[in-house]
């Protein structure tokens, strides 16, 4: 279970952005959908710990990462949070191993146990990178890439996987390939998982849920499985896509782009 209820604010000169949403969530997968500027970014950087809420929780599985009530703030190395940022921030003066086996070492631990660097193997051998083991991230495609950094996220064995735009990087052609590979290490590894995007053909394919933003709001819940809809506050969302073959993704498709 996912539940998050916070409330912060960002500001940069003269703008200011408020963030004020409540999503909670049991289903394997949960999309963020919505306009980028909306707040799915600092939502899922708030449930990492990279930002503080001023007020509310965040809890996982029944665990408390943040309660500004209770004076909880989890850090960040231990919520046990898999985080794929949408450029994947592979470290390009490391390999493909050394990368993958980044987050299980520290400034006071240098080197890999056995045990650790077996599961290092392990995920090099279950997303087909032994063979670029050695390389660096400069001489990988995007989908390679990306196929490392989800690696690297999964090591630390997390509670839950948040991914923020996890194909906006990537070359169209790719996507469908990739969205599967997803989808599969996912199950294969029964982690939860949140994504962020602005593509309705990623919830599509993807989702169990999607909970769409606006202004920094929540403003929809959305079942993909029956095409269920919860209005949770104003709606004011707009966009086209292609159509799809089925009534059901259809239904949705008008739920997700309604305005």
């Amino acid at each position: 279970m996912i539940d998050v209820d916070i409330q912060l604010s960002v500001a940069d000169g003269r703008r200011r952005f408020d963030l004020a949403v409540r999503f909670a969530s049991d289903v394997p997968f949960a999309a963020l959908y919505g306009p980028s500027g909306a707040g799915k970014t600092l939502s899922l950087q708030a449930i990492a710990g990279l930002l503080r809420p001023t007020r509310g929780h965040i809890r996982i599985d029944g665990r408390t990462l943040f309660d500004s009530a209770a004076g909880i703030d989890v850090p960040t190395p231990q919520r046990r949070v898999g985080y794929l940022p949408q450029n994947y921030a592979l470290f390009p003066h490391l390999s493909v191993r050394q990368n993958i086996g980044f987050g299980l070492t520290s400034w006071r631990k240098r080197r890999l146990s056995p045990d650790e660097q077996a599961q290092v193997q392990s995920l090099l051998d279950s997303f087909g990178l032994n063979a670029m083991a050695d390389s660096r991230p400069s001489s990988l495609s995007g989908g390679q890439q990306q196929r490392v950094a989800l690696a690297r996220a999964l090591a630390c064995a997390p509670q839950v996987l948040l991914l923020d735009e996890p194909f906006a990087a990537l070359h169209p052609s790719l996507r469908l390939s990739l969205r599967e590979e997803l989808a599969q290490a996912r199950r294969q590894w029964g982690i939860p998982a949140l994504m962020i995007t602005h593509d309705v053909e990623d919830v599509l394919a993807l989702a169990d849920v999607a909970f769409v933003f606006d202004q920094g709001q929540v403003v929809q819940q959305i079942g993909l499985m029956d095409a269920s809809c919860r209005s949770l506050a104003r709606q004011d969302l707009g966009g086209t896509g292609p159509a799809e073959p089925t009534a059901l993704q259809h239904k949705v498709r008008s739920l997700l782009l309604n305005k």
